[in-house]
C-alpha cells in the first residue's frame, strides 16, 4: 500500500496533536485577561497574582520531561486524555475560589501540571515518532497550532469577560478541554507500529515498538545530568530561558496590563496578542520550512536580535495603536519561530533516540524563564508604576540569547537530523 493511495494515518494524528495544541493554548492565554479582574474583585496585589502564574508557567515547563518519559511506558493517548480532564477540572473550578493560596494551588500546581503534556514537547514526540520525511515542517505547522490558538480565542475570551465576566471565560475554556477528551480517546494513536506502518518517509516494515522501561522519575533526571555536562545543551538551555522570559512570561501575561495602564482597552490589547497569533503561523511554518535547509544556530540568532529590537521599541509604540500593530506584526513573526531549530539542534546533538526529551529539559529552562518574567514582570508594575524598564532589559537580554546560540557546536558543522 503507498503513500500515494490511502493518507498515512500520521496525518490524522497530526491534525489532532494541531487540535489539541491549538485549543489548550487558551490556557496560556488567559492570564493577561484575568489579572486586573481578580487585583480587583478580591484586592490581591500584582505580584500575588503573578507568582500563581509563573508557577503554572514553571510546572507547564518542568513536567515537559516527565509526560515524555510517561508517554513512553503509557502512550500519547492516555496520558493526553488525563491531562484534558486536569486542565478543564482546574478551569472549572477557579471561579469558586477566593484565597491566593488556592489560586496557586489549583491554577499555579494542578492546571501547571496538567498543561504540561500539551506543551510543545507533545509537537517533538509526534513528529519525531510518526515522521521522517517533511519533519521539520510538521514540527512548524504543530508549533503553529499553539500560537494560532490565540488568533482564535483570545478576542472572543476577551469579550466574554467583558460582556459576561472572567468566570465566564474560565466556563468556555474548561468546556474546550472536555469536549477535546472523546477526540483523543477515538482517533489519537501513539504509534506507527500500532498500525502497522513505518513513519512517513520511510518504506519497509515497521521501526519495533520501544516501551519505556526505565523509572519515569529518574530517567529524566539522569538525561538532564548528561546534558548539564554538555556545553552546547546548556547555551541552548541559557538561550531558551531568555526565549521564554521575553514571550510567556513578559509579553503573553503583561502585554494587556501594559495597555491598559495605558489608557488602551483590555479587548483592543487581547486583540494585539491575537495578531500576533496570525504572525506566529507564518513564522513557525516558515521556520520549520528554514530548519530544514539552514544551519539553525544562525536561524535562531536572527530571531533573537529581531525580537530584541521590537522589545526595545515597545515602550514608545504605546502612543498609537499602528505604533502597537507595527510591534504586534514583527514581534508576531518571530514570537514562536525558534522551536523549529531548537528541536532539530537537539536532535543533532544527542540523536534522535534522546532528543525529544532532552529538548523537554530545554522547554524546560523556557518555562523557567517565562516564570521569571511573569513574576518580576509584577513586582515592576507594582514597584516602578509600569513595565519601562521591563521591556527595556528583555530586549538587551535577547541580544546575550543572540551570542549564545552562534557559540553552539563552538563554528562545527551540525548534522541535519
Amino acid at each position: 500500500m503507498s503513500g500515494r493511495a490511502k493518507l498515512h494515518y500520521g496525518w490524522i494524528v497530526a491534525a489532532v496533536t494541531f487540535v489539541v495544541l491549538l485549543c489548550t493554548s487558551s490556557i496560556r492565554a488567559v492570564p493577561g485577561l484575568m489579572m486586573v479582574p481578580l487585583q480587583s474583585e478580591f484586592g490581591w496585589s500584582p505580584a500575588a497574582v503573578s507568582s500563581a502564574f509563573g508557577l503554572n508557567i514553571l510546572l507547564y515547563g518542568l513536567f515537559g520531561p516527565f509526560s515524555v518519559a510517561i508517554m513512553d511506558r503509557y502512550g500519547m493517548r492516555k496520558v493526553l486524555v488525563v491531562s484534558l480532564l486536569c486542565m478543564g477540572s482546574g478551569a472549572a473550578c477557579v471561579p469558586f475560589l477566593g484565597r491566593v493560596w488556592q489560586f496557586d494551588l489549583v491554577w499555579g500546581v494542578f492546571v501547571g501540571l496538567g498543561s504540561g503534556a500539551t506543551a510543545l514537547v507533545l509537537a517533538a514526540v509526534v513528529a519525531g515518532r510518526w515522521f521522517t520525511a517533511k519533519r521539520g515542517l510538521v514540527l512548524g505547522v504543530l508549533t503553529a497550532g499553539a500560537a494560532a490558538g490565540q488568533m482564535v480565542f483570545l478576542p472572543a475570551l476577551a469579550a466574554i469577560a467583558q460582556a459576561a465576566g472572567w468566570r465566564a471565560m474560565l466556563g468556555m475554556v474548561a468546556a474546550m478541554c472536555f469536549l477535546l477528551v472523546p477526540l483523543v480517546a477515538l482517533l489519537m494513536r501513539d504509534r506507527p507500529a500500532d498500525l502497522g506502518l513505518a513513519p512517513y518517509g520511510e518504506d519497509g516494515p515497521p521501526l519495533p515498538t520501544r516501551i519505556g522501561t526505565g523509572n519515569l522519575f529518574t530517567t529524566p533526571l539522569k538525561a538532564l545530568a548528561e546534558g548539564a555536562r554538555n556545553r552546547d545543551f546548556l547555551l541552548l538551555a541559557g538561550s531558551y530561558f531568555i526565549c521564554g522570559a521575553t514571550t510567556v512570561g513578559l509579553i503573553a501575561t503583561h502585554l494587556v496590563p501594559a495597555c491598559i495602564d495605558a489608557g488602551i482597552a483590555p479587548v483592543v490589547g487581547a486583540s494585539l496578542l491575537a495578531g500576533m497569533g496570525v504572525f506566529n503561523m507564518i513564522g513557525a511554518t516558515a521556520s520549520g520550512w528554514l530548519s530544514d535547509r539552514i544551519d539553525n544556530r544562525r536561524l535562531l540568532a536572527v530571531y533573537f536580535v529581531a525580537r530584541g529590537v521590537s522589545l526595545l521599541y515597545l515602550p514608545f509604540s504605546f502612543t498609537s495603536l499602528e505604533g502597537l500593530s507595527l510591534f504586534a506584526v514583527f514581534y508576531g513573526l518571530d514570537w514562536i519561530a525558534t522551536v523549529p531549530p531548537t528541536v532539530r539542534l537537539c536532535t543533532s546533538i544527542f540523536g534522535r533516540e534522546k532528543g525529544g526529551m532532552m529538548y523537554g529539559w530545554v522547554s524546560a529552562t523556557h518555562q523557567l524563564g517565562g516564570a521569571t518574567a511573569a513574576f518580576l514582570g509584577g513586582v515592576a508594575r507594582g514597584d516602578l508604576g509600569g513595565y519601562l524598564e521591563a521591556f527595556i532589559v528583555a530586549g538587551f537580554t535577547c541580544m546575550i540569547a543572540a551570542i549564545m546560540v552562534l557559540l553552539i557546536g563552538r563554528g562545527t558543522r551540525l548534522a541535519m537530523a
